[in-house]
């Protein structure tokens, strides 16, 4: 090839190489993922903040949130294809266990039982992994001191913490980083605060609540981008 065959080579591929592809991650969960709700706005919600984390630390990132006030594990599965695969994310946020532990007024039992809540949370991931997607597990912040009691009667923090030792398990099994909010927030309860102050009404993050959870998923987040990357 010519010299001039070889510099007109270089001028073609050279911006195509130093371009950066923009990276997509998602935020799947409940009404505590989707944020948005009196006294929280879109740009206040922890997939806002972790958008902005990420674009400081110069990654190009796209954060979409497809979190669905009420939601269980189950339902995140039967719109996963839809919802989640679709957009073709590198990394999705998984929080899921307030509904699927709350026991309604009138009833015994809790919405789905641990083994369901346990079952579904492995069929996530086993999903996201055959698609190529790295998955992030995140147990959902405990309740406040406050929080009006489920239908047994008991504070919903009795009945979610059975869950979050599940949620724990299963990443533990599947070898899935974990962000454990739910141990962030109890932490402070011990420390005789309230948590119930990062919170709306006791259970949904005010936007005080979002940065605490951004605080701890933003690093998490990049260091699977990091290992994405080296392994590409």
């Amino acid at each position: 090839m010519t010299r001039g065959g070889v510099l007109l080579l270089l001028a073609f591929v050279g911006p195509l190489a130093a371009e950066q592809p923009r990276v997509r991650v998602v935020t799947l969960g409940d009404s505590i993922t989707r944020g948005v709700r009196p006294g929280v706005k879109t740009d206040e919600t922890f997939s806002a903040l972790l958008q902005e984390g990420l674009r400081k630390r110069k990654i190009e990132a796209d954060v979409t949130n497809v979190g669905i006030g009420g939601e269980r594990t189950d339902q995140a599965l039967n719109r996963l294809a839809k919802s989640v695969l679709s957009l073709k994310p590198q990394v999705v946020v998984v929080m899921y266990g307030t509904n699927d532990s709350f026991v309604d007024r009138g009833q015994k039992d809790s919405r789905l039982s641990a083994e369901q809540y346990g079952d579904n949370l492995r069929k996530l991931i086993a999903e996201l992994r055959k698609a190529g997607v790295r998955p992030i597990l995140m147990t959902p912040p405990c309740w406040g001191k406050k929080a009006s009691p489920v239908g047994t009667g008991e504070h919903p923090t009795v009945r979610l913490e059975k869950y979050v030792r599940v949620c724990r398990a299963v990443a533990r099994e599947t070898k899935t980083p974990l962000v454990d909010h739910y141990e962030r927030w109890s932490r402070r309860l011990a420390e005789g605060a309230d948590p119930g102050d990062w919170t709306t009404d006791q259970c949904h993050p005010n936007p005080r609540g979002h940065r605490e959870i951004t605080d701890a998923l933003l690093p998490v987040v990049v260091g699977v981008l990091g290992k994405e990357k080296g392994e590409r």
